[in-house]
């Protein structure tokens, strides 16, 4: 089985590699964008892609769902951190054609992700099938109230700047910039820059023209 991982982030990337190279008759490929991932599944046809989600550049879910159909011999292993509620709900309505496993688990987990990607059976983590369960509930509980720092951070974040950006407009560290933007997406229960900037928009924080993704 060729497996392909998309996944921009160099611990992540060693770590599955370490991975998949056990696995008998296992071949690697990485690739750094949406482009070169589309382009080698042209060619290739059957793989199983590993994919940070949130990390690469895939606009939103619609666009991943639309690529799988396209590469319907194509198995989907999400390693990725901070999915939405709609998000995991939307991939698991698709069948088998999506894993789901969180950068939080076990080497055991996702190596179990790797080995029935290989043989197109979904696996789902178990603080995925945790989340998964507790869609309905924690839609109900859900109010947002961000701080000022969270709320001006997010409209920064709209505006297209990266978190590199923030932090050295605001005069902070990248890891206060970065550990805001987690809070604001997890209160928010978005996972990308692109539904950031649709919420700020909806909430009036920025203007159209302001709107930069």
């Amino acid at each position: 089985m060729l497996y392909i991982l998309a996944d921009n982030q160099a611990l992540t990337s060693l770590g599955v590699q370490s991975l998949c190279l056990r696995l008998e008759g296992a071949e690697l490929r990485t690739v750094e964008t949406k482009q070169q991932l589309i382009a080698l599944l042209d060619r290739v046809g059957e793989a199983a892609v590993v994919l940070d989600f949130t990390l690469f550049d895939f606009k939103d879910v619609e666009e991943l769902l639309m690529t799988a159909q396209r590469f319907r011999r194509v198995h989907w292993v999400l390693l990725s951190d901070e999915l939405t509620d709609d998000f995991i709900s939307r991939v698991s309505a698709e069948g088998s054609a999506f894993s789901l496993v969180s950068k939080q688990s076990d080497a055991y987990e996702v190596d179990q992700a790797l080995r029935q990607a290989a043989l197109h059976r979904r696996y789902v983590c178990h603080s995925m099938m945790e989340q998964l369960l507790s869609v309905p509930s924690r839609r109900e509980a859900h109010t947002v109230a961000l701080t000022k720092t969270e709320t001006e951070i997010l409209r920064e974040i709209a505006q297209g700047r990266t978190t590199k950006e923030i932090a050295a407009e605001r005069c902070s560290s990248f890891h206060t910039v970065n550990t805001h933007r987690k809070n604001i997406f997890r209160k928010l229960n978005i996972s990308t820059a692109y539904e950031a900037t649709r919420y700020a928009l909806r909430a009036g924080l920025i203007d159209s023209a302001e709107y930069y993704i």
